[in-house]
């Protein structure tokens, strides 16, 4: 069965990351989507149980994907010289 979380909405300053998604019982398969509505790149950071780190740049105006195995913690970092906006939205899964 398929869990959708609500719609979270981001803004975030230059050099201002946060954490949108956490779940430190062990992780969970999920599926992530961001949507850039800024002028500036945007980065996805994705921390899964016994892998490593991956980082994805979502370019302004853009918009991405990603179905995780084993997600801990979805997290979203503006390194540009501007601020960034937009929507992050999780859906998980238990099968």
């Amino acid at each position: 069965m398929a869990i959708l979380l609500p719609i979270q909405f981001f803004n975030l300053a230059p050099s201002v990351g946060k954490s949108y998604y956490e779940n430190l019982a062990g992780g969970i398969d999920a599926a992530v989507t961001v949507n850039n509505g800024s002028a500036f790149p945007v980065d996805l950071v994705i921390y899964r149980v016994n892998a490593p780190v991956v980082t994805y740049t979502i370019p302004a105006l853009n918009s991405l994907t990603l179905s995780v195995k084993a997600l801990l913690v979805a997290a979203l970092l503006s390194t540009a010289a501007g601020a960034v906006f937009g929507t992050i939205e999780i859906a998980t899964s238990d099968f």
